[in-house]
């Protein structure tokens, strides 16, 4: 087997190894721009402005509303990663693949954790025995049908329940029938996973810290994104040009698919972002919520780190499609 640092970079500090450059710290750098500007905002005359004003309160709005349920998601994470063996994952799961892959996705609700995290977990599994096509169901619905992501959800779309539910059933959906499309495809070569454990032996309160840690960095600066994409999306783009698109629908699901891989957001949070973008519809939103947590930019990165460049080229857009006709679907009958 290769190593992980071979086949295309650091995986995450799940268990993976680190490159430790400045990569790393982007978010981080991210998150410290934005709170020196706002500390020197009363020095900067725009900042005065009417519409600079209004950014900032849309901007700030969506990520106080975000930031509790992105703190539970990166903690229950962690203490996933770092008390739950992989190995109860596949004691649990019975050996036939057709069952397998539906029974990983329930576990994906069970054990929750951000699809940083579920992404090393995965590579965990299929190194320790687990069937392939039941490790990804898990990497795919444990970000996306997790009961703080739920949550979340309603709090974001306090008069709009059935989103949830609509939530649930389509990420549901989507993962198991990738899972079952790749135990059908059955194709081991395509898997280059590192068998050896990353762990360097710390303690599970360091574990659990410094992956924590890592995790609440990585998935602020990206809410941080999220919410400046929303809030000038609102502003700066004419609201004809909003309306023209949000009263096309076909353009609406393929703008919000667009966004949930570009934005590459926490599952936790980006209900928000969502929510800050009214007058689309429903169903275009839930695109938005059934992609980001399978596939983004910065998945398709942790999927060649893990598993292999060849992986990650057919997984990305496998997934990417169903996802999306998933979340069509659903939309369509529940919303």
């Amino acid at each position: 087997m290769h190593d992980v640092s071979e086949r295309g970079g650091d995986a995450h500090p799940h268990g993976a190894t680190r490159r430790g450059g400045l990569g790393d710290y982007q978010p981080l750098l991210l998150v410290a721009a934005i709170v020196a500007a706002l500390l020197v905002r009363s020095r900067i005359a725009w900042f005065d402005d009417g519409e600079v004003r209004l950014w900032a309160t849309l901007f700030v709005s969506v990520c106080i509303q975000a930031l509790p349920f992105l703190v539970l998601g990166v903690v229950v994470s962690g203490l996933i990663a770092v008390f739950v063996s992989p190995d109860l994952v596949r004691r649990v799961l019975p050996r036939h693949p057709a069952l397998a892959v539906p029974t990983a996705g329930l576990a994906g609700l069970a054990l929750p954790g951000c699809e940083c995290g579920s992404v090393p977990i995965a590579g965990r599994l299929v190194s320790s025995g687990t069937p392939p096509a039941a490790a990804l169901t898990f990497l795919l619905a444990a970000p996306a049908i997790n009961p703080v992501v739920l949550v979340s959800t309603a709090v974001a779309f306090p008069n709009d329940g059935e989103l949830v539910l609509a939530r649930f059933v389509a990420s549901f959906l989507a993962a198991v029938v990738v899972g079952w499309w790749w135990a059908r495809r059955n194709d081991h070569s395509l898997l280059d996973v590192d068998p050896h454990d990353h762990d360097h032996g710390s303690g599970r309160l360091a574990r659990f810290v410094d992956i924590a840690s890592r995790d609440f960095v990585h998935a602020g600066g990206y809410l941080v994104v999220g919410a400046m994409a929303a809030a000038t999306l609102q502003l700066v783009v004419p609201r004809s040009v909003l309306a023209t698109v949000a009263d096309n629908e076909l353009l609406s699901i393929l703008m919000f698919a667009g966004l949930a891989v570009v934005l590459s957001i926490c599952s936790e949070a980006d209900a928000f972002v969502a929510a800050g973008l009214p007058q689309f519809s429903l169903t275009s939103r839930l695109v938005f919520l059934v992609v980001g947590p399978v596939i983004d930019l910065k998945l398709v990165a942790m999927h060649a780190g893990v598993f292999g460049r060849r992986f990650a080229l057919i997984f990305a857009p496998v997934t990417l499609t169903v996802a999306v006709v998933s979340a069509v679907l659903v939309g369509q009958v529940l919303l």
